[in-house]
């Protein structure tokens, strides 16, 4: 079987290795045990942790054994990483909440039957621990002029980091130890903006119990411009059926940018690198093959393959105009074009919604709107639904009730 580092490698997932050597020597001799973490910060998953859990899907798949941390304690403080500013406080209630959610997400992607993973909380050791202990034991190891030169804190002394988020670092390095004497892992895998937390949870592993211990960062999911992935017009691209709409997650993928295709097919799904390669030969119109596959492939990973037939079909029925298969939405008494924008979420506000009609981006069945206070004729009153469209690429089916 081929070395697991090899296959993160092709498929562009890593970014940054501890000890690569060796730790790919390790990986080619025994089973390892690692562990990715993960802040509940919602009640849901987003893209933006779809590629560790990919990540970890392929190491298991390899033989390897993953622990799925979620962080229930350092959500209690925050992570300073990436952010210009403190996070919102959550009470505990939220943040056991949204543990739950993560949990009942995370099973899609990792198998936790016999043995094969282990789901963590660490709330179970940290929230726990006594003060001063903590401090002589871990804080000892620690040089604050060296945090002081980590990106997850530099960025932020200018506007100001508080003591809070200034433990984060401490506790995360904290949990490498605690799953490294509780069940032997060596191996933290993350997103990039983690380097630093990481390679401080692998120093305090060697300083304390004289073992090495390695990490390895994932690339982060971003858009021909840099910036990262999983946000659109209505907000965060969420893994929960509830938050984001199976039909508007395949949407997402389905109009990604050409030139991110295949670094999204390599890394959200497990196709074949051949077939990926086959589908992103041509950079024309065929693209769209490439751009429903991976749409598909996501969706069926994420939802379920059933899912992922049903929102094909409606997909397919949207552009081909097939009322019956095509997406339906429920509304009642609407008043005008702008109220009926509202209420089938296809606009936040009644400002975006005039300023669309009057961009001429609206049709009802085949008539372009181009009177933001154009109202429902008594025709298609009497019929109780008709077909609703939002440029080129959203159709749906309204009831009316």
């Amino acid at each position: 079987m081929k070395n697991v580092l090899d296959v993160l490698k092709e498929r562009g997932y890593l970014k940054q290795i501890v000890y690569e050597e060796e730790l790919y020597k390790l990986l080619d001799s025994e089973k390892v045990t690692f562990y990715t973490g993960y802040d509940p910060t919602a009640d849901s998953l987003h893209v933006g942790h779809f590629v560790t859990l990919m990540a970890m899907a392929h190491m298991q798949r390899a033989g390897h054994r993953p622990i799925v941390l979620i962080g229930g304690g350092t959500a209690m403080v925050g992570d300073p990483s990436g952010r210009t500013d403190m996070r919102q406080m959550m009470s505990k209630e939220t943040i056991a909440h949204n543990v739950e959610c993560f949990k009942k997400q995370m099973a899609r992607f990792i198998d936790v039957s016999d043995g094969k993973a282990i789901f963590a909380n660490n709330a179970d050791w940290l929230c726990d621990l006594n003060y001063i202990d903590f401090l002589r034991d871990v804080g000892a190891c620690f040089s604050v002029n060296k945090m002081l030169t980590a990106e997850c804190y530099k960025q932020r002394l200018e506007k100001g980091l508080t003591f809070l988020e200034f433990n984060y670092m401490l506790m995360q390095s904290y949990d490498f130890l605690h799953l490294n004497r509780e069940y032997g892992c060596v191996l933290q895998m993350g997103g990039d903006d983690q380097w630093s937390n990481m390679l401080a949870g692998a120093d305090l592993v060697r300083r304390k119990e004289q073992k090495v211990a390695y990490a390895a960062t994932f690339s982060l999911l971003t858009t021909s411009e840099g910036k990262k992935m999983g946000k659109t017009a209505k907000g965060a691209v969420w893994l929960d059926a509830q938050k984001t709409s199976p039909f508007d997650f395949f949407q997402y993928w389905r109009n990604v940018e050409d030139d991110r295709v295949e670094t999204c097919l390599k890394l959200l799904t497990f196709l074949p690198l051949d077939e990926i390669s086959e589908l992103c030969r041509y950079r024309d119109e065929r693209m769209n093959v490439a751009k429903e596959r991976l749409a598909y492939e996501v969706t069926a990973i994420v939802h379920g393959k059933e899912v992922a037939d049903s929102v094909l079909t409606q997909v397919k029925a949207a552009f081909s105009r097939d009322a019956d298969n095509m997406p339906t939405v429920e509304i009642s008494s609407p008043t005008n074009i702008i109220d009926i924008l509202v209420k089938c979420a296809l606009c936040k506000s009644n400002g975006e919604a005039r300023r669309l009609v009057e961009g001429g981006g609206v049709s009802v069945n085949d008539e372009k709107i181009s009177d933001y206070s154009w109202t429902l004729p008594s025709a298609l009153r009497d019929k109780g639904e008709f077909l609703l469209h939002k440029g080129k690429k959203v159709h749906l089916k309204v009831v009316v009730k």
